[in-house]
């Protein structure tokens, strides 16, 4: 890659990141796509960026498809160039933005793993129990664990809570999700008690001068990331029999349902998860749909 393409692609990074407040990951993954693109049509200069057409990207999706990966992979592809030459035409760099036309397969709809009702209990009840020993970082997991469940925030969210976004005495967190949006999200009791047990006893014991307001430490004192908190939603989950081997996304997939299935208005739940579109919460609504029928298969005489 070349000085100038390097730095028209740093330029569009900052664009994602301080214009579109898009997430780290989605502007890595955009950047990854564009880099790569740049690369294969020997894009060197803005020039050579102007003479893309319509053909070429079409040409790069074939290539991408050819590889075999997963449809979602391909519509990420898309949409990266849709979002790079748009911006390209909007800053000047290329007289008319050749991606207009460009398209690219549907995703699948998959449904999302969850875990049955009992087997989240099961799980908080793995987390409570290890946290009986009173260490500190078992006394982490379990709050952790019960956040994630009660509010079904994001991982990334998580780890991002300082102790001043949780308000113990209404139950709820103050959460910055995806493009910075804010929004508060309440949890239950139990929750709330693996909460403030962590403040309590747990918390204490791992500070550091480096800890600064992280909610969630890790045994050296600093912030806990997200792979910290995987590693646990996965070690703890393969303790719990017949129960699905799903991430911190499965919890909050898990949270979603069992809200619905227990009476949630769908529009309640778009507004706890912080989805932008009431859309991408109705996937929860086939889940749930998905079991009933299960059950009715299983249960009905006249199935």
């Amino acid at each position: 890659m070349t000085v100038a393409s390097h730095e028209t692609l740093t330029a569009f990074e900052r664009h994602l990141r301080l214009e579109r407040g898009r997430s780290a990951n989605t502007v890595r993954a955009y950047v990854r796509d564009i880099g790569a693109f740049l690369d294969a049509a020997d894009v060197r200069d803005d020039a050579d960026l102007a003479a893309v057409g319509l053909a070429d990207l079409r040409a790069w999706l074939g290539t991408v498809s050819r590889r075999g990966v997963a449809r979602a992979t391909i519509a990420r592809t898309s949409a990266s160039l849709r979002t790079f030459f748009r911006w390209c035409e909007n800053t000047g760099r290329v007289p008319v933005d050749p991606s207009l036309r460009l398209s690219a397969p549907r995703r699948h709809r998959t449904l999302p793993g969850v875990l049955a009702q009992r087997s989240a209990t099961a799980l908080l009840d793995v987390a409570a129990l290890a946290a009986d020993d009173a260490d500190p970082v078992h006394l982490r997991d379990r709050a952790a664990l019960e956040l994630m469940y009660a509010s079904g925030i994001r991982v990334g969210e998580l780890v991002g809570l300082d102790v001043d976004d949780v308000d113990l005495h209404s139950r709820v967190l103050r959460v910055v999700g995806k493009g910075d949006k804010e929004r508060r999200v309440p949890f239950g009791v139990p929750a709330g008690e693996a909460v403030t047990r962590w403040l309590d006893a747990g918390r204490p014991a791992l500070v550091t001068a480096a800890s600064g307001p992280a909610l969630l430490l890790g045994r050296r004192g600093r912030r806990a990331d997200a792979r910290q908190i995987r590693e646990v939603v996965h070690r703890l989950l393969a303790e719990v029999p017949d129960a699905p081997d799903l991430g911190p996304h499965g919890l909050r997939h898990s949270a979603a349902t069992h809200l619905l299935e227990g009476g949630a208005d769908l529009r309640m739940v778009q507004e706890l998860l912080g989805h932008s579109s009431l859309a991408t919460t109705q996937i929860y609504t086939h889940v749930s749909v998905d079991r009933l029928k299960r059950s009715f298969a299983q249960a009905h005489p006249r199935a």
